[in-house]
């Protein structure tokens, strides 16, 4: 699949589960002349040690190391630390830890929209293996911007529902499997790289990080929601980006509607944990209390705790059956059931 767009300065790419095999094949193909500078996210989790660096290194002829912030360089990778969006200006790139996106801290969609302002039609985004929608709209941006768009085939993707929404949302230049994707990759950086005019403009600034900077409510994009934030308890504020729904709070939190359902799943999940430890310790201190007013000789008041102790109990057993059988809380992925459209 071809548009006939070539030459690119950067490349940015976005993996989530699967990631790392993905990005093995990836490497493993770009040649030790690879003339753009390589961007990576992969989402990993806030704490510990990432060794995806020395992987990268050790898989392919370019040298990986961690983003930081300062100049960029040609023929070299980066990869996003732990808990830090990695983001692109023209001629640098910046590691932030501002708030987190689609509930991942790096996210894809901030390294490809800064990529797709600061670069316009030389840029390249590609998204690989993963589960949910993170990299979409970003990869959507690039589009809209001029660059180049390629994603992994899903048939050749560990967990193909990143890339199936990805295709989804904005037909791509490119899908491939991820050994021919990195070939494409490399032939397209060879070639020269026109001056192109973005097809409808760079991303709106106002959203390039994820952050909105007017504190008075007019000066925000959209409409207040009837939605608390997942990640804050927040305010939500809905606004259509590139046609799809977008839903971000006062400090900046960010959610695709996929996203957003995921959180409230787990805020949900997690309150009736709280609920239920809250029973099991009322049914704790009443059957406590009856035993000692029993002890006491005071029979009518140990009976009437050991009442609540038994309503207690009961709430706790229907409680942890419903967790324990709470599939309206599994996590929804609709590329998954092949319904990922866009409206």
């Amino acid at each position: 699949m071809t548009t006939g767009k070539s030459g690119f300065d950067v490349a940015v790419v976005g993996a989530s589960a699967g990631g790392v095999e993905a990005l093995l094949g990836l490497v493993a193909e770009l040649p030790d002349d690879f003339p753009a500078a390589l961007f990576v996210v992969l989402h990993v989790p806030p704490t510990g040690t990432s060794i995806l660096p020395r992987i990268l290194t050790r898989g392919g002829s370019l040298e990986a190391r961690h983003a930081e912030d300062g100049p960029i360089e040609p023929g070299c990778i980066y990869v996003a630390p732990p808990d830090c969006h990695l983001l692109i200006d023209p001629g640098r790139m910046r590691v932030s830890r501002g708030p987190r996106e689609n509930g991942h801290r790096p996210a894809i969609d901030p390294l490809f929209r800064t990529a797709a302002r600061a670069y316009e039609s030389a840029v390249a985004g590609v998204v690989l293996s993963g589960t949910m929608d993170d990299g979409a709209a970003g990869l959507q941006a690039i589009k809209e911007a001029g660059g180049i768009a390629l994603v992994q085939d899903p048939n050749d993707a560990l967990y193909p529902a990143m890339p199936r929404n990805a295709i989804a949302l904005t037909p791509p230049d490119h899908v491939l499997p991820v050994r021919e994707l990195a070939r494409k990759l490399a032939e397209l950086a060879r070639r020269p790289s026109p001056a192109r005019p973005p097809a409808s403009g760079p991303s709106a600034p106002d959203r390039v990080e994820g952050i909105f900077t007017g504190t008075r409510e007019d000066q925000w994009p959209g409409d207040r929601a009837p939605f608390a934030c997942p990640s804050c308890g927040g305010t939500l504020w809905e606004s259509d980006e590139d046609g799809q729904p977008r839903f971000r709070c006062r400090v900046g939190h960010a959610f695709t509607e996929t996203a957003l359902m995921n959180g409230q799943s787990d805020g949900l999940e997690a309150a009736l944990w709280s609920a239920l430890r809250a029973l099991e310790e009322r049914l704790a201190l009443t059957r406590r209390m009856a035993a000692r007013l029993a002890r006491q000789r005071k029979p009518g008041m140990a009976a009437r705790f050991e009442l609540q102790a038994e309503d207690a109990e009961a709430h706790a057993v229907f409680l942890r059956d419903v967790l324990e059988n709470l599939e309206v809380l599994q996590h929804v992925d609709p590329a998954e059931e092949g319904a990922a459209r866009p409206e």
